[in-house]
């Protein structure tokens, strides 16, 4: 199938080629990206280049960096899973509804301009098993916006910020869709999406290891937490940026050390307890209070532990076993009312970090990222 990133790759191989030709077909790149990337708009100013205010030989590892838990579902609502259930094996199984799945409410590009550089982003293939795209468990997230399509909307945001850096964390998300098996179709157009000659421009090609702000700036670095265990080793042996294979990655772990580079022994010191295992019958508050300990705790250990190591925490959570269930909304930001009088997990990681002003905290994944309105800010002035 002919694709419009296939014409920029040979547009950049040969300038005969009309420029107004390449500029249409990234517009219709970023048009088809736009349901999981959103309407690409370039902004300036303080939030979205906030890495300029960082000296190049500062270390990532060192650095602050906030991010987002199932990244592309904040377009996923109730008719967008009555208008894709029939185009997938969804129809025969019982889909919980959409709250169960949405954990933003912005899209990729807004999250870019408002200071977001870490996104966690699920794929498996499409039901006709021909393209890559987006899912958070069984929900088929777009029928259109691929992995490609949303590849370039960070190429081009990118070109327009290149005082800054992004890191992708890619998992392969098993599903009810057809064909969405992780088989070496999959891994084989995972595997090109990201060793494409335009790949291989935008991310950073260290491998096993991070470097400093300066070489990553205008790049992406990969957290790759899918293997490509069904293709020769060399494809493998060919990828950039870190590996967390999700064979090492503890299901639910509080408190996860994952070897990512053996020969350096290079560990990532990583939470994501996003289901906490109170006793059955447990409130919400207290469902909140399991996630935001299991989460300072990480972080805390950020502050005083490991200087050199990556810490990666993940403030992301729900309760699907209480009965009404805990929705990641809930445990993120409440409901509102008396059933989470103080709010979530994201309230009371803005007043524990007000008070780590100067402290390394690594990465962190949010959920509803811009809720409250000043935690990203708070994050960024740390």
């Amino acid at each position: 199938m002919w694709k419009a990133s296939s014409f920029i790759a040979i547009v950049a191989l040969c300038p005969l080629v009309s420029s107004a030709l390449a500029d249409f077909a990234l517009h219709k790149i970023l048009s088809d990206a736009t349901p999981i990337f959103g309407s690409y708009v370039k902004e300036s100013g303080q939030k979205a280049e906030w890495m300029k205010a960082y000296p190049d030989d500062t270390l990532l590892v060192h650095m602050n960096i906030p991010g987002t838990h199932d990244s592309a579902t904040w377009n996923y609502t109730q008719p967008t899973q009555d208008a894709l259930r029939g185009i997938t094996d969804l129809n025969q199984v019982t889909v919980p509804v959409p709250e169960t799945f949405r954990c933003q409410e912005l899209p990729l590009i807004d999250m870019l301009n408002m200071g977001i550089r870490a996104f966690d982003l699920r794929y498996a293939l499409d039901p006709t098993n021909s393209s890559l795209i987006f899912y958070h468990s069984q929900a088929l997230l777009s029928e259109t916006a691929t992995v490609d399509d949303v590849l370039f909307g960070f190429y081009q945001w990118l070109d327009d910020h290149p005082s800054e850096t992004i890191f992708l964390s890619f998992q392969h998300e098993s599903s009810t869709a057809r064909y969405a098996s992780d088989d070496a179709a999959s891994q084989l157009k995972m595997y090109n999406a990201l060793t494409s000659s335009a790949a291989r421009h935008y991310f950073v090609q260290t491998k096993g290891q991070l470097g400093t702000l300066g070489d990553a700036r205008g790049k992406i670095t990969l957290l790759r937490r899918f293997d490509l265990n069904k293709l020769p080793d060399s494809y493998t042996a060919a990828l950039p940026g870190l590996h967390f294979s999700p064979s090492l990655w503890t299901d639910n772990g509080p408190d996860i050390s994952l070897e990512y580079n053996t020969d350096k022994h290079l560990t990532a010191y990583i939470e994501d307890y996003y289901q906490p295992l109170t006793p059955t019958g447990s409130s919400a508050i207290e469902n909140i209070k399991w996630k935001y300990n299991a989460t300072v705790a990480n972080i805390d250990k950020a502050t005083t532990q490991h200087p050199d190591s990556l810490f990666w925490t993940w403030a992301s959570g729900t309760n699907l076993e209480n009965s009404p269930p805990d929705w990641p909304r809930i445990m993120a930001i409440g409901n509102g009312t008396g059933y989470t009088p103080n709010g979530g997990v994201n309230q009371h990681l803005l007043s524990y970090l007000k008070e780590q002003k100067g402290k390394r905290v690594g990465i962190v994944m949010f959920d509803f990222f811009d809720r409250p309105s000043d935690l990203t800010d708070t994050f960024l002035a740390l």
